[in-house]
């Protein structure tokens, strides 16, 4: 079914969800009936798991004097990183709830004693089992308390449609809310007490849709928390990206610098060595020719020489190194097209690594607005928030710059993504264009 996008009907959909809110949502949306359903499959699920988890255990805690437990033990366990795979499945499928599989088993060598090692060493494969013997007492509780007061509510909210077969089919005239055995009953049947049985029944189905995702969101954290990668190999995982970030931004820079030396200063060198060549062969015979072919070289010199301090300022301005980033970011704005006000609030001075990052972050962005944004002014500022460097770059442009579409942006992301930076953007078609960038600050 195609889905309607037009402004108005978008605004249409999000006036119903401010007109009504989202505790009086909550009992019919789909959410909820999902994670309901989440939690009847737990029980079944866990009473599976937990009694393999603890046959396991037993058998090979019993076996473990003939060694023949430990082969048990360790089938068991990985047996339980299947267990663990279906629970993952199921999180994303009910609760919409994505947790990456943890890190594979690394044997050091093919042979059953190594993969029996690594099982048991494979700290994953014990988290699954403790998984099993928590989600059981967990997924018990849940499943009562879920499964009870939803039917019950939905029962007395119901009320009114239903109550009808009672004095038609059960001999009484309602719900009966007391008796004593002696011909003292109080039933519900009553206009008000009808209502009020269905108002209760309304309030109880509102609290106990917010304790159905409550339940859900214990179990979010236990699927995560217990189910899913290590915080450590996730960071090694995040490390050998940034790693492979780092070497191929440095391997394009020194491919800049190649080209850029190779087309530009190197060239004109080249051509000054013959001009001089030819200059000094006409030296004697010819001296006015001479000194305009040295005039020549000159300029050709001058400009070698310009190129040549281009090409430093591009790997590491001198300024940067010499007066830090506010004389930095003044000078580069300087060069921009369009007027730029710098503000650098810092009292003292960044790692140097971080320092070159956040000067060649603002360049490479008012490159940007002079090529791409049509402003008519920019700002840069600079502060220090806790330990982190903050830099925020806005123009009056026309907008639209947009760090998922593959332009210089993306580089720009991934570069300060290498050692745990942030760029944030937001540029609507029209403008105005703000960029935040966030750098650890490691002084």
């Amino acid at each position: 079914m195609a889905t309607d996008h037009r402004p108005g009907r978008y605004d249409e959909r999000a006036d119903r969800r401010r007109i009504v809110p989202g505790a009086l949502r909550a009992p019919f949306e789909g959410r909820t009936w999902r994670e309901f359903w989440y939690l009847m499959l737990s029980l079944p699920i866990s009473i599976v798991f937990f009694t393999f988890a603890v046959a396991a255990l037993s058998l090979s805690a019993g076996l473990l004097i003939t060694f023949v437990g430990v082969p048990i033990l360790a089938a068991s366990l990985a047996a339980g990183r299947g267990f663990g795979a279906l629970e993952r499945t199921r999180a994303r499928l009910l609760l919409g709830h994505h947790v990456d599989a943890p890190e594979p088993l690394r044997p050091r060598s093919g042979g059953m004693m190594a993969w029996i090692g690594a099982v048991l060493k494979s700290g994953t494969s014990w988290r699954h089992l403790l998984y099993a013997l928590l989600h059981f007492p967990w997924a018990v509780t849940a499943f009562t308390a879920a499964l009870t007061l939803w039917s019950v509510g939905w029962s007395m909210l119901a009320y009114p449609l239903w109550m009808w077969t009672l004095p038609e089919y059960g001999d009484q005239p309602g719900i009966q809310l007391y008796g004593d055995g002696k011909g003292t009953e109080v039933f519900l049947d009553t206009p008000f007490e009808v209502a009020a049985t269905s108002a209760a029944g309304l309030a109880l189905v509102l609290v106990t849709a917010q304790l159905i995702r409550g339940f859900a969101y214990v179990d979010r954290v236990m699927v995560g928390g217990l189910l899913g990668p290590s915080r450590l190999a996730e960071r090694v995982v995040e490390l050998e990206s940034d790693r492979g970030v780092v070497v191929d931004t440095a391997a394009a820079d020194l491919r800049r610098i190649e080209r850029d030396l190779h087309d530009g200063a190197q060239a004109r060198l080249v051509a000054l060595a013959m001009d001089l060549g030819l200059a000094k062969e006409k030296l004697l015979e010819d001296p006015d020719a001479a000194a305009s072919m040295v005039d020549e070289a000159h300029g050709e010199v001058k400009l070698a020489l310009q190129e040549l301090r281009d090409l430093a300022r591009g790997i590491h301005p001198a300024v940067l190194t010499d007066r830090g980033l506010d004389a930095a970011l003044s000078s580069v704005s300087s060069r921009c097209t369009v007027p730029v006000s710098v503000d650098v609030d810092l009292a003292a001075r960044p790692a140097p690594a971080i320092e070159g990052i956040a000067y060649f972050t603002v360049s490479e962005l008012l490159q940007n607005v002079s090529k791409h944004s049509g402003a008519r002014k920019a700002s840069v500022e600079v502060w220090r928030s806790e330990n982190r460097l903050m830099i925020q770059v806005m123009d009056d442009g026309r907008g639209g710059a947009d760090v998922t579409a593959g332009s210089g942006l993306a580089g720009l992301a991934e570069r300060l993504g290498s050692v745990d930076g942030i760029l944030a953007v937001d540029s609507p078609v029209g403008g105005p264009t703000t960029v935040i960038a966030e750098l650890p600050w490691r002084g």
